[in-house]
């Protein structure tokens, strides 16, 4: 993924909170970002990073006003999700992995996501890492994620169901390598296995052409 494999980590101190309103990569591939980082005036810069996919996560009563905007250039997905932490978000992971990887493997393609839990969950089922370490990647290159307390719990309670999806499907020789496979994986994520926002709006998951 050239210039892509140089991933910047940020802190505290190196965030801006005009950033805010940028997406960053939290993967080669892979980005998260506010809605305005797929409004109509940013179309340039999806095409400059070669975005193919988007996932376009709103509350029902934000229908209006938030919807694919390049309907004919982009394959979206759009999802229906209220901001409370009564809301099962559970029940999109499936779906959202499956739209991820279908993106994957049509020829490394990007996508751009604007829900922070979603891509969370994304990093732990792939990579079989704990909630407490997928968030810290994914804060590490977008500060300002958020995820309300209702979604933290339901993210901690996933571990349990991907792990046992894991075991049923991996044979006693994988499940010794313990994910070694993704040893090429960026910062922090990659340490954990080596050892071993914002919401408002719509966050969209970008992926370019190889």
């Amino acid at each position: 993924f050239d210039d892509l494999h140089m991933m910047v980590l940020l802190s505290d101190e190196d965030w801006a909170y005009p950033m805010r309103r940028e997406m960053q990569e939290i993967l080669p591939g892979l980005f998260l970002g506010p809605y305005s980082a797929a409004m109509k005036s940013k179309l340039s810069i999806l095409e400059r990073q070669e975005i193919t996919h988007l996932v376009c996560v709103r509350q029902d009563i934000e229908a209006n006003f938030i919807k694919p905007n390049f309907p004919h250039k982009f394959r979206y997905l759009v999802l229906d999700i209220a901001d409370n932490p009564v809301e099962n978000i559970i029940r999109y992971f499936p779906m959202t992995k499956e739209f991820i990887d279908g993106c994957l493997a049509s020829g490394g393609n990007k996508n751009v996501f604007n829900c922070a839990a979603l891509v969370i969950a994304y990093l732990m089922e792939t990579f079989g890492v704990k909630y407490r370490d997928a968030f810290s990647h994914v804060q590490e290159r977008r500060f300002c994620i958020n995820p309300n307390v209702g979604f933290v719990h339901q993210l901690q309670e996933y571990e349990a169901i991907y792990s046992a999806k894991l075991t049923i499907k991996m044979s006693p020789i994988q499940l010794g390598r313990s994910f070694s496979l993704h040893a090429g994986m960026p910062g922090s994520l990659k340490r954990s296995l080596e050892e071993d926002e914002d919401f408002g709006g719509m966050q969209v998951t970008a992926e370019r052409n190889g």
